[in-house]
């Protein structure tokens, strides 16, 4: 392998693992600007029109990172994965298990985006059910981040995960303590 070579190796895993971990707290960011946007959190000063223009543009740049971070690694020299394993589950001949998980939580969210986009063409009711899928792609990314990352092993990794994780289980939380509080009241 030549210097030009191992520099892009190395330049492509570094961008690799920066966008992978960019990407999990984008993705905990949207998991819980959605759990939470129904409970009516706003204010005069945080308007729910604006919560949901987060929401979008987060997603948006959550595509953006990803899109990043699937470009990174197939231009890594050190592992070959081929950009059509990033759509097509399990096809990479790196770790095709947990490399097609990745492609499977992005298969997801790209229906999620699709019918978003296109929403008023395909309904509310079609819509709100992809739009479930949310809740399967994001901890399917984060196992996917968690077995195949290369960090994976470090305290500060580590740490971030968990921390996505217990954010995304205190919104949870919220969301069904509200509805069960508003459906006693409703008894």
């Amino acid at each position: 392998m030549t210097l030009a070579a191992t520099n892009a190796s190395t330049w492509a895993w570094y961008f690799s693992r920066a966008t992978g971990l960019m990407a999990l707290v984008l993705l905990t960011a949207i998991i819980v600007l959605g759990v939470l946007g129904p409970l009516r959190v706003s204010s005069e000063r945080w308007p729910r029109f604006a919560i949901r223009t987060v929401h979008r543009d987060v997603s948006l740049l959550a595509l953006l990172v990803i899109a990043i971070h699937v470009i990174a690694i197939s231009l890594d020299t050190y592992v070959s994965v081929p950009l059509i394993a990033a759509v097509v589950p399990f096809t990479s001949s790196y770790s095709p298990f947990w490399t097609g998980l990745g492609a499977v939580a992005l298969d997801l969210m790209l229906a999620i985006v699709f019918t978003s986009l296109l929403r008023r063409r395909f309904g509310f009711r079609t819509w709100r059910f992809v739009h479930w899928f949310a809740y399967v792609s994001w901890p399917v990314a984060v196992i996917h981040g968690i077995t195949i990352g290369s960090d994976r092993g470090t305290a500060w990794a580590l740490g971030l995960t968990i921390a996505c994780v217990a954010t995304v289980a205190m919104a949870v939380t919220a969301r069904v303590q509200n509805g069960a509080a508003a459906r006693a009241i409703e008894a």
